[in-house]
């Protein structure tokens, strides 16, 4: 379940309004709220490798690694790479790249472009059909945001492979969009058509708030604005079920 941009803004404007911060406008609103969803997004790779780190003792540490996988899980995707001028393109909502394979069966192994020159030089270690290698080149930066410069192409070996070769992937998470019309006062009123929710999971919804606010300049010291942030989410929630 995502996390209902209306409820988001509405609960972060709230706020705002209630410390005396000023307005947050749309644009402004989703500018911010994909730089807290890209932030969030890349501490759950950052979180995780840290956990796979440590000693793997307890059912805590299990279920948190389990907790975060969820969370990634559905931006867990597939697609086909598009060959071009002798290279493979990768999709454009690329985050991290998992397995390249060949038609549907060959796992294509990742080299540096020196390891390739070296594996090239010998008839015995040089790529075939059934043992494919790939190099990552160009660098691509994510529409959906700021976040890591990512290699959005790959040279394929032997270059005889010039289909059927796809990828595993996590994708980037959409830009969020709270979409508008303007009223005849001036006022902004939400639009479902055009409009993109947080593609997080519904958990974070309280955190995306508190992130946004802080962009905003409110400093959460004080734990009525965490609680306040919670109990208008769940208000919102309860209205939209009855």
């Amino acid at each position: 379940m995502a996390v209902n941009v209306d409820t988001v803004y509405k609960t972060v404007l709230f706020i705002l309004n209630k410390e005396q911060r000023g307005y947050m406008t749309p644009d402004e609103f989703n500018k911010v709220g994909q730089q807290v969803q890209l932030e969030i997004f890349e501490n759950y790779f950052e979180e995780l490798n840290q956990l796979q780190r440590q000693p793997q003792t307890n059912t805590e540490f299990s279920d948190r690694v389990f907790q975060i996988q969820n969370k990634i899980a559905p931006f867990e995707v597939e697609a086909a790479a598009t060959y071009t001028s002798n290279y493979f393109y990768l999709p454009s909502d690329l985050h991290r790249l998992g397995v390249v394979y060949f038609n549907d069966a060959t796992i294509i192994q990742p080299v540096q472009q020196n390891e390739y020159l070296l594996i090239n030089k010998s008839p015995l270690t040089s790529p075939t059909t059934t043992h494919p290698i790939y190099v990552q080149r160009g660098e691509h930066q994510s529409s959906a945001g700021p976040p890591p410069v990512l290699h959005d192409k790959i040279h394929v070996y032997p270059i005889s492979i010039q289909t059927g070769v796809k990828c595993s992937y996590v994708k980037t998470p959409a830009q969020i969009t709270w979409n508008y019309s303007v009223l005849g006062n001036g006022a902004y009123q939400f639009t479902d058509s055009g409009s993109q929710n947080f593609e997080l999971d519904v958990s974070e919804q309280t955190e995306i708030i508190l992130k946004i606010l802080q962009y905003s300049g409110v400093i959460i010291r004080d734990p009525q604005i965490v609680q306040t942030a919670a109990q208008l989410v769940q208000q919102d929630t309860v209205n939209e079920k009855s």
